[in-house]
């Protein structure tokens, strides 16, 4: 397992050579979205019409930040991870359609998604739940702000990142998927100790 510090834009090759397992920090440009924002993003597309913030190459964080006022700008007080499962109806086509090359948030991502990263060039990046004043911390500032129509959780925030993680690869591109695997793993030795007692295994 390596340790790699991407910049956006970050290049498909970049992202290709990440394993799961593997230690990520990156700097850049990184925008949040959630269900809402996933939800017009790709209503746009089908519509032909652009983003306000260009993600190719870009890192996507599920998140509903706590942000603040401060001197005519913002200020990020908290960034922790949303739950990423809620975003899976959308994330394969969000890949497909703007490019995203890293997705990070917490609890792991099923296999539509896994596949568009395999597809497309793309990794979920796991970060630690419960440690957002640590992620504030590695931003910068806020570059803007989009659709705050939406309410300050759901809008997209656009901010400027430097070493945002540690984060952990826990989807890569060549299919492997370690939330997939640790419940894997948890179910063949479920079975092995139901059947040490006697029980037997799930069919």
């Amino acid at each position: 397992m390596t340790t790699y510090r991407l910049r956006t834009p970050i290049p498909e090759e970049e992202v290709r050579r990440l394993r799961v397992g593997d230690t990520i920090y990156v700097s850049g440009i990184m925008v949040t979205a959630r269900d809402a924002a996933h939800r017009r993003a790709l209503e746009l597309y089908r519509r032909g019409e652009s983003l306000p913030v260009d993600l190719r190459g870009g890192v996507l964080f599920h998140c509903g930040p706590i942000v603040r006022k401060s001197d005519g700008g913002w200020e990020v007080i908290a960034a922790g991870p949303t739950t990423s499962t809620r975003m899976e109806a959308f994330e394969s086509d969000f890949i497909r359609a703007y490019g995203v090359r890293v997705v990070v948030g917490k609890g792991g991502m099923g296999p539509k998604t896994a596949e568009a990263m395999r597809e497309f060039g793309a990794v979920y990046a796991a970060f630690t739940g419960g440690a957002a004043v640590l992620a504030a911390k590695a931003i910068r500032r806020v570059v803007g702000v989009e659709w705050l129509d939406l309410g300050m959780t759901e809008a997209l925030w656009i901010f400027e990142v430097e070493d945002f993680g540690p984060l952990t690869v826990a989807i890569d591109t060549h299919g492997n998927n370690l939330h997939e695997e640790v419940r894997r793993r948890a179910q063949e030795n479920r079975n092995k100790i139901l059947e040490r007692l006697g029980i037997g295994g799930a069919p």
